[in-house]
Formats: C-alpha cells, structure tokens, sequence
C-alpha cells in the first residue's frame, strides 16, 4: 500500500506539471490572443491542454476513498466528515475564483457532493458504471468540466477493484495508439475544415492521451528511475493544493512579461522554474511538517481541530 500511495502522489505532481504548463499558456493566450499559432501553442494545445486534468480528477476519486476509509477509522460519521471537507474546498474554491475565474476547486467540491458522496453508497460495479456513462455523456458534449464527475467515479471504483499491475503495459500501448489517433484526427480536422469532426473528439484524445501518460509514468516508475522520479514528484503531489494556488498568483504577476513575448517561450520558462521551485519548497517543506501549509488548514478544518504537523525531531 506504501509503495502505491507514492505512486499515486508522484501522478499527482505529474499531472500538477501539466497543468502548471497549460494554465500559464491559457491565461497569456486570453489576455494576448495570436491569429497565427507557433510551435508551443501547437505543442501545448494538442498535446497537453486537455490531457492532465483528467488524471488529476480520476486521483480525487481515488483519493476520496482513501480517506473515507480513513475516516471511518476515526469517527462514526464519516460521510460528515467528507461533506465538511467539500465543503472547505468549495469555500478555497470560491476565494481562488475571485482571481482566476477557470479554477477548478469550486467544481470538484460541487461534483464531489453530487457524484462521491452518494457513490460511497453503492457497490464498486455501479459506481464503474456511473463514470462510463457519465464520460460518454460529456464526451457527447464536447467534454470540458463535464468530464469531471464521471473521472470521479471511475477514480472511486478502480480504487476498490485495485487492478493488477501486469495490466499496465497493455492499457499504455492501447491508449497511447488510441490518443495517437485521435489526436492526429483532431489536427487533421482543425486545418481541413471540409472533415467534419464531433466536437468530441478533443475530449476523446485528451482522455486517450491522459490514459497513456499516467500508465506511461507508472511503468517508468517501474524502472531505475523511480528513485529520482518519485523524490522529484512525490513530494509536489503531496503538496497539490497549495502548489497549484501558489502559482496563480505568480502567473498573475508575470503576464505583463508573458504577453509581450509572441513566441510564447516565456510560458515555458516561467513553468519550469516555478516547478522547479516548487519541488524544493516541497521537499524542504515535508522533512519538517507532515502535510503542506494549506493541506494542513484544510485537514484541521475538516476535523475542526488543529492537527499536529510538525515532524518529531524537526525543529522551528
């Protein structure tokens, strides 16, 4: 369970690098939009956009029974607890809209409510379902935020079905060729208006695309890299909520600089020194303390106590 629980957070920085990349490469684009597209928007509109937040999401279902069960250890009302913990996140979500209006807290803790905490009632299979259904759904809907519940589902059953590692290899050649696909599809589509296209198809090569990364990860972590992939990314992912609001901010400030750059390159540098940044806070951060800073408020708000944090041995 160790071994997975590190994986698991290493996909979740993972996915927080993404997304990192792509919100920066969003917010330069709507506040400088370019008629003629260079080589990173190319790069990140086909390529990333779209593929990270579906295994961000996928985890927070994942995540959710994780700590139901960890609830239930503790208290004989854990669905309370759970409803409580939405509920701080709506309310950071709400606060983080105020500044950037494409956040995403404020819809996972609504489709939390809607979609988990009924799904913690029911039997793994239905709640597979649920999520095959609920994608399709979005899926015929161009996709988007509405992708999100139906991840969420899926996250939750694969957590309790807790397939075999030997499936791996299979899921990440198939996927990989499948988001190949449709991504060639989609560019093919975009430059020859006369191929009409479902609008869902962005939807399928980001989900495709997002399944071959994530599976592509866990087989390298698989590998002689695991130990400086996991001390890169175990610690970012451990921290996802406070990295991922700390860079609003620092996006913000660095627009001015994004958007006098055409070439877009300033979104990639910005990312990959904030990331950098945020590995090393991350891992400075977690030999002393147990949970991030905002992990931390959100975990003792959640219990309505104050939570210890600070490490034994380590000192103020």
């Amino acid at each position: 369970m160790t071994r997975r629980l590190h994986e698991l957070d290493a996909l979740r920085g993972f996915a927080l690098c993404g997304i990192m990349l792509v919100n920066t490469w969003q917010h330069t684009q709507r506040h400088a939009p370019r008629a003629e597209r260079g080589a990173v928007d190319w790069v990140v509109e086909n390529l990333m956009q779209g593929r990270f937040y579906p295994i961000f999401s996928f985890l927070f279902g994942l995540s959710f029974v994780l700590f139901l069960r960890s609830a239930a250890e503790r208290t004989a009302g854990p669905r309370v607890v759970l409803l409580r913990r939405l509920a701080v996140l709506a309310l950071l979500g709400l606060a983080h809209h105020v500044v950037n209006p494409g956040e995403v807290l404020l819809p996972y803790a609504i489709f939390g409510v809607l979609v988990l905490l009924p799904g913690s009632y029911l039997p793994r299979f239905p709640v597979a379902v649920l999520g095959v259904v609920l994608i399709a759904w979005a899926v015929s809907q161009a996709g988007g935020t509405l992708l999100i519940p139906g991840l969420f589902a899926l996250g939750m059953a694969l957590m309790e079905y807790a397939p075999s590692g030997r499936l791996l290899a299979p899921v990440f050649l198939v996927s990989a060729a499948l988001g190949a696909a449709f991504t060639w599809l989609w560019v093919r589509g975009m430059s020859d208006l006369a191929l009409p296209l479902h609008p869902g198809t962005y939807a399928v090569a980001g989900l495709t695309c997002a399944t071959a990364y994530a599976t592509g990860l866990l087989l390298l972590l698989r590998t002689r890299l695991r130990g400086p992939l996991l001390g890169a990314l175990s610690p970012l992912g451990r921290m996802a909520l406070t990295n991922y609001l700390m860079s609003t901010p620092i996006i913000l400030l660095a627009l001015p600089l994004l958007t006098a750059d055409p070439a877009r390159g300033g979104v990639v540098v910005l990312s990959a020194a904030v990331l950098a940044f945020q590995i090393v806070f991350s891992r400075v951060w977690l030999a002393r303390f147990r949970y991030g800073p905002l992990e931390w408020a959100w975990r003792s708000l959640t219990w309505m106590e104050r939570v210890p944090n600070r490490r034994v041995g380590s000192h103020p």
